[in-house]
């Protein structure tokens, strides 16, 4: 296998992978406008970005769509994986990470709450086995950093912090903060003390799901909200269903306010 494969140069740049839904855009067996639409950023897989930080790309969460939207961006290695949460539109690209290990020359690192971790090993109990069932490379092989809400970590030359956001009424997640860029992903409520993290910021990368209230997700409305308190310089909207229309929607949104797509870049600087 090739050492040192091909990949594009993303340092200073945050690319968002996927901007969907947990079923992704379209949704299968749904014929509506969105779905059935040519315009490409209507089409949208599974949330995940990733970042160029000084000394390599981190990832953040391995979406099921991981491999197409490494492909599609032209990433021929990730140097660090951190999670926002356990679901599964979140972990269950975890296997496509088996190759890195080999461009790497040691385990992928991966940033986690011990709640994604618990979840990474009952899910993928191959790859924390300790066993090689057929031959090396079957299996992903990582290693885990335990990280705290709201504690800042380092990797790969960038100083994140885990901003803790509710997903639901009783679900903790992780947004994160790098420099003044932040992503905020499934969230429905952003307790004050998390609203003191995402001050100052340039750039916000926010959930938006669809026009109509949801239990764990902001609607537009909620997240315009949380746009008018924090007044960050630009945002962008992700996890967005089939009931957000780019063409419709975009238009509507106040200044400084974008529906986001799969492979929108970002700069970090």
């Amino acid at each position: 296998m090739k050492k040192d494969p091909l990949t594009k140069d993303i340092t200073g740049k945050m690319i968002l992978l996927g901007t969907g839904t947990s079923v992704g855009v379209p949704a299968m067996g749904c014929r509506c406008t969105v779905c059935t639409s040519a315009d490409p950023k209507n089409y949208r897989t599974r949330c995940s970005v990733i970042m160029g930080l000084p000394q390599g790309n981190l990832l953040i969460d391995t979406a099921p769509d991981l491999r197409q939207q490494l492909l599609r961006e032209e990433i021929g290695i990730v140097h660090s994986v951190a999670y926002t949460h356990e679901h599964s539109d979140h972990v269950m690209g975890f296997d496509d990470l088996r190759l890195f290990q080999f461009y790497l020359g040691h385990p992928v690192p991966i940033f986690c709450t011990s709640v994604v971790q618990h979840r990474l090993e009952k899910a993928f109990d191959y790859a924390f086995s300790g066993k090689i069932t057929t031959h090396p490379g079957a299996t992903p092989s990582v290693d885990i950093h335990l990280i705290e809400p709201s504690t800042p970590f380092n990797v790969l030359g960038g100083t994140l912090t885990p901003v803790p956001l509710q997903h639901g009424p009783n679900f903790e997640v992780l947004g994160f903060r790098v420099g003044n860029v932040a992503y905020c992903t499934d969230v429905s409520h952003i307790p004050p003390t998390s609203m003191d993290l995402l001050t100052g910021l340039d750039v916000l990368v926010l959930d938006a799901l669809r026009p109509d209230p949801h239990v764990t997700h902001f609607n537009i409305e909620q997240a315009l909200e949380i746009v008018e308190k924090l007044h960050p310089k630009q945002t962008y909207f992700t996890h967005c269903s089939c009931s957000m229309n780019y063409k419709t929607v975009d238009p509507m949104l106040p200044e400084g306010v974008i529906v986001g797509w799969d492979g929108l870049q970002i700069d970090l600087t």
